[in-house]
Parts: C-alpha cells; sequence; structure tokens
C-alpha cells in the first residue's frame, strides 16, 4: 500500500503543498495574460473547428498538470466568452466582482457541503446571515426565511412549488409530501403575465400539474401585467370551477426589463386566496437602489420572492436564493435522514429547508462581496446603468439604420433594421436578415448580441449589464453592427 503515498500529489493537502500552489500560481497567470492581450468577446473560431480540436482530445494517459493547465488555457481559455468586452452585451451574464473570484477560491479549495452543520459549521451560519440580510433588505418581514439556490429557475420551481402544498393544505388539509397530489390538481391554475419567465411552465409540469395548468395575463404596451385582466381572469377561472392558487408578478422581465405593479398584483392575489411569488431575478435588485428601488413597491408583500446574484449582484455562476414571508412554509420540503438531520437536532441543518442536499457555499461570494462593495456602491451601480442605457437607446433612435422597439424600462435595449433599407426583402427574409447579422457577429468574435422575437418579429438586442461601461463604448459597437448589416444586404 506504498503507492497510496505518490497520491497526495494529487490532492490539495494540509501542511506544506507545493503542486497546489504551482498549479494556482500558473492557472492565474494564464487568466492574467488571456485578460490583458484579448481583443475582442470572442476569438473568432470557427465552431466546427472548436468541436473539432475539443473531439480530438486524448484522455487515455494521463499528462503532468502543469501541461494539463497550459492546454486549458490555449483550446478552452482562448476560446471561451469574454463577459468582460464592451461588446458582450447579449444576455444576463454579467462580468464577476473580484471579491467573488476571490471567495470561489475559498469555496472551492474548502468544498463545504451546505446540507448539514457537521459538514459546513462556519458556512452554515453565514448562509443564514445572509438570508437574514435579504430578509431585512426586502423588508420581508420577523418570519421571513430564504435558502440560496443554483438561480432562478431552482428558485421560482421551489416558490411554485411551496405554493401548491401551501394552497392544498389550506383547501383541504391534504398533504401533498405523504399522499401526493390532490383529486382536484387538474383544476389547479398558476397565473402570469404573457411575459413571464418560461420556468413558470417548466416547474408546473415538474410539480405534476403540467404547463397547460399555467394561465396567461395579457400585458401593456410596457410589458406589465395588466392588473384589470389579471383580476378578470382569476374571476372567470373561479366562475368555471377552476383552483388559481399562485400569481406570479415580473421584477424585470427577460425581454423587456418589465416590472409589474407589485402592489397591485400581491393584493389581487391575496384578495383571491392565492399564493404570490415575485420572480425578481434581474429586476429585484433595484432594491439597492435610492433612485430606484420604489419601483419595487409591494415586493415586500409577496409570499415569495426570487433573487438571482448572478445576474445584477455580479456573482459567478450559479448563485441565487429563494425567500418566503412565513418560514413554516418551508416544513412541507422536511424530510429527516439517521445519517444527516435527525429529528432533535439542536444545531441548524440547511437541508430542511432545500430541494438540494448536497450545494455549495455560495453565500461566501455575497459575504465577501457586502464587505468589499457595499449596498451603496450596488445602487449606484444601477444608477448608471439605466442611466446607459437610455443613452444607448437614444443612438440607435437616432441612426437611420435603426428602429428602437421601445422604450428601455431597466437595462434592456430591443431594436432592429430600419424598414428603409428592407428594399425588395419580404417579412420572412428580413427577418432571417437579423438572425444571420447576430450569427456571424458572434462566429467572427466582433460582438455578442442577442435576439428575441416582438410581436412576431424578429429583433436584436442589447442588455447593459456592465457598470463599468460608458455611452462612448458603443460607438463602435453600433457601427460594427450597421456595417455588418450593410454588407449583408448588399450581398
Amino acid at each position: 500500500m506504498t503507492a497510496s503515498n505518490n497520491w497526495s500529489a494529487y490532492f490539495a493537502q494540509l501542511g506544506e503543498n507545493q503542486a497546489f500552489e504551482q498549479a494556482t500560481a500558473q492557472t492565474k497567470a494564464a487568466i492574467d495574460g488571456l485578460f490583458q492581450h484579448a481583443t475582442k468577446p470572442y476569438s473568432g473560431l470557427e465552431p466546427a473547428l472548436l468541436k473539432q480540436q475539443l473531439n480530438g482530445v486524448d484522455f487515455s494517459q494521463p499528462a503532468p498538470l502543469a501541461e494539463v493547465i497550459e492546454s486549458t488555457n490555449e483550446l478552452i481559455a482562448k476560446n471561451s466568452l469574454l463577459v468582460q468586452h464592451p461588446h458582450t452585451i447579449a444576455h444576463l451574464h454579467t462580468p464577476p466582482l473580484i471579491a467573488s473570484i476571490v471567495a470561489e477560491h475559498f469555496i472551492a479549495a474548502l468544498n463545504q457541503s451546505m446540507d448539514s452543520w457537521d459538514q459546513a459549521p462556519a458556512a452554515t451560519f453565514v448562509e443564514q446571515q445572509m438570508v437574514d440580510w435579504l430578509c431585512a433588505t426586502y423588508q420581508l418581514g420577523e418570519r421571513a426565511d430564504g435558502v440560496f439556490t443554483s438561480g432562478g429557475t431552482q428558485s421560482n420551481l421551489m416558490g411554485l412549488l411551496l405554493a401548491r402544498d401551501w394552497y392544498a393544505y389550506q383547501q383541504s388539509q391534504h398533504d401533498i409530501q405523504q399522499d401526493g397530489l390532490p383529486h382536484y390538481a387538474q383544476k389547479m391554475r398558476i397565473i402570469c403575465s404573457d411575459k413571464s419567465h418560461f420556468t413558470v411552465q417548466k416547474s408546473a409540469s415538474l410539480m405534476g400539474l403540467g404547463e397547460r395548468s399555467v394561465v396567461l395575463v395579457k400585458t401593456n404596451v410596457q410589458g406589465q401585467i395588466d392588473v384589470d385582466e389579471l383580476q378578470l381572469t382569476i374571476d372567470a377561472l373561479k366562475a368555471q370551477d377552476l383552483l388559481p392558487f399562485a400569481v406570479v408578478a415580473m421584477a424585470g422581465t427577460t425581454d423587456h426589463g418589465a416590472i409589474d405593479d407589485l402592489e397591485a398584483v400581491v393584493n389581487i392575489a391575496r384578495n383571491a386566496g392565492c399564493w404570490s411569488h415575485v420572480d425578481g431575478a434581474y429586476g429585484a435588485a433595484l432594491q439597492l437602489s435610492e433612485q430606484h428601488k420604489g419601483r419595487l413597491k409591494g415586493i415586500e408583500l409577496a409570499d415569495s420572492v426570487s433573487v438571482d446574484f448572478h445576474k445584477l449582484f455580479y456573482q459567478t455562476i450559479s448563485c441565487g436564493a429563494l425567500l418566503i414571508k412565513d418560514k413554516t412554509n418551508f416544513n412541507t420540503l422536511l424530510h429527516h435522514a439517521d445519517y444527516l438531520n435527525r429529528e432533535g437536532d439542536e444545531l441548524p441543518n440547511l437541508v430542511d429547508k432545500s430541494i438540494a442536499t448536497t450545494k455549495r457555499f455560495d453565500a461566501l461570494k455575497m459575504f465577501m462581496t457586502l464587505k468589499a462593495v457595499g449596498e451603496k456602491q450596488f445602487g449606484e451601480f444601477y444608477d448608471h446603468l439605466l442611466s446607459l442605457t437610455q443613452e444607448v437607446a437614444d443612438k440607435i433612435n437616432q441612426n437611420p439604420h435603426f428602429e428602437l422597439c421601445c422604450t428601455p424600462l431597466l437595462s434592456t435595449v430591443l431594436f432592429r433594421l430600419s424598414s428603409k433599407i428592407q428594399g425588395e426583402l419580404n417579412d420572412v427574409e428580413f427577418n432571417q436578415l437579423h438572425q444571420t447579422l447576430r450569427l456571424q457577429l458572434l462566429t467572427s468574435g466582433e460582438a455578442v448580441i442577442a435576439e428575441t422575437k416582438v410581436d412576431g418579429q424578429l429583433v436584436l438586442k442589447f442588455t447593459l449589464l456592465n457598470p463599468c461601461l460608458n455611452s462612448a463604448d458603443f460607438d463602435s459597437l453600433i457601427a460594427k453592427i450597421e456595417t455588418t448589416a450593410l454588407q449583408l444586404i448588399n450581398q
């Protein structure tokens, strides 16, 4: 068994560990070099060639770690998307704060498992501390609690799962955890706007209710749920002997950045006997802005709130949280295991309120970030971003080759090529032109912008998230899009 002594070179050990120190130093140097010399958001390597090179990697023979780090840098890091580049402007995909990146070093090396206290002693208290800060920030009340999640998808699923179980117990004292779905499950309905995130439908499917249980309410010209139509929808469902049990409000839709009238939506839901869930994955961060937090009025009344930290809190992926107004609703997730969270444990076990068992110590990222950056600075980030978004929208609006689709509400700019340059292209061909334009910019490495649909038309999208950018950073980007579009039209 003496051969096992050689295995220590593969692990980060206690005591002196030169292999670990050398590997981390080499990796840091590689990333530093990449950031210093990058000129484009993507290398421009043709996708098929990139796939071919990755598939050509031989795993049959191990190589020294130093060689693995070097080849990883050349093949993967240098062909990755650089979220820090000014022309990476497509998705809700942010450049991470240094504090969050540094926290990842602690998280990875310590490898705490956030299910039981005896696997994560300090970490358990840190997560609860961050949850308490969030509940206070959103003014959810003394009975509020929460848990860190992998992001908006898990948070929305958990919020609606708790809503389903709460409603069944309120309706008929039915315990879904023990007895499964009630006999009236096919009548249960979730209501949201037609601009809500697709995870509402996905959650309904995973919960056994089916996507058809989701009822969409039309939105106004700003992309906000029509509250009058919401009330009519609830009344109509009840008149059909259906059971609306949850209403989802949006604090920042993915495409428009629309924030619903949260106070009105929550009150309508409450009066109808429904659970209110606010999907704040995009826009809930505005709570830290003195200038804009009034747009979230009513969030403090919601039964549950989704928050994403890997969006406008600038944390490394992935990191989110679900907050609930009444912590007793977490009891529907509780299951005791003799080896993990025994009944009678005096120390807290976070698995008691999570659908995940093993979970990362992501709360450390927010802990270190709050200490290093502070709440006030976050608010100033958002004030700048929203102002910058209006400036960029003005640039688009003033360019004769583009048309602004709508007034920006958060930090998203939707636009398309002007109909003046459509020429002889029919509507299908003109839509295809937008798609070709986006793909050419992406695969050449020149710019990463998004596309979506508004009223059946394919449009282009900027998602402004980087507070380090200013108005001048968009001049070359807009010029590049304009030049490429005209070249494609002339072809």
